[in-house]
């Protein structure tokens, strides 16, 4: 999936507090190329075809990460989002297209460890996984931060849970690496505290 002629995925950091963005791109700078925009104005004049992936906190007072992800979708980009915010997250996200949602506080290894599991679905050429994994970052942020009886009553979360059940059903068949695959994936720490 690297876009670049290095070999390297290209990494767009953005956050509107500049010490976060500048250590997150620091971080991950040992890993992947990287680029920083401070807010999502800055975002989205920096973001382009050649990005990866974008780390994206969501609450940024000159353009919400929120609208920063939808205009990214908009452009029929499939590149891998992974918001990483502060903002508790609640049912609202299940109609957002992000590949993953990571509470603030987030380690350097978690966060990477994320970044390298999207990438690797987008190179295996097949659209199940990455809506799978996607739907499971959705469930277990919801899981680990909403009590259950919210849950319960949402029709959206059941009805996601479901579509999880069927593309796992799929995948199993399709792919002998899957449950490594899955449990992998499960191992990233998504919630707060």
């Amino acid at each position: 999936m690297p876009s670049n002629e290095g070999g390297r995925a290209t990494v767009l950091v953005v956050d509107d507090e500049q010490k976060v963005a500048d250590v997150q791109a620091l971080t991950l700078g040992h890993t992947y190329e990287t680029r920083v925009a401070y807010g999502g104005r800055e975002a989205l004049e920096t973001y382009d075809e050649s990005v990866d992936a974008v780390v994206l906190d969501r609450r940024m007072p000159d353009v919400h990460g929120d609208d920063v992800l939808a205009e990214i979708r908009e452009r029929g980009d499939d590149t891998v989002v992974v918001m990483l915010t502060a903002v508790d997250p609640d049912l609202n996200i299940l109609e957002m297209e992000f590949d993953d949602y990571l509470t603030k506080p987030v380690d350097a290894e978690t966060l990477v460890d994320a970044l390298e599991r999207h990438l690797d679905t987008r190179t295996e050429d097949d659209p199940r996984l990455t809506e799978f994994f996607s739907t499971v970052s959705k469930l277990d942020v919801l899981e680990s931060e909403l009590p259950r009886g919210e849950l319960a009553d949402s029709e959206e979360y059941a009805a996601l849970k479901t579509r999880a059940e069927e593309l796992a059903t799929e995948l199993d068949a399709d792919h002998d690496d899957f449950q490594e695959l899955v449990d992998t994936f499960r191992d990233i720490g998504r919630g707060s505290g």
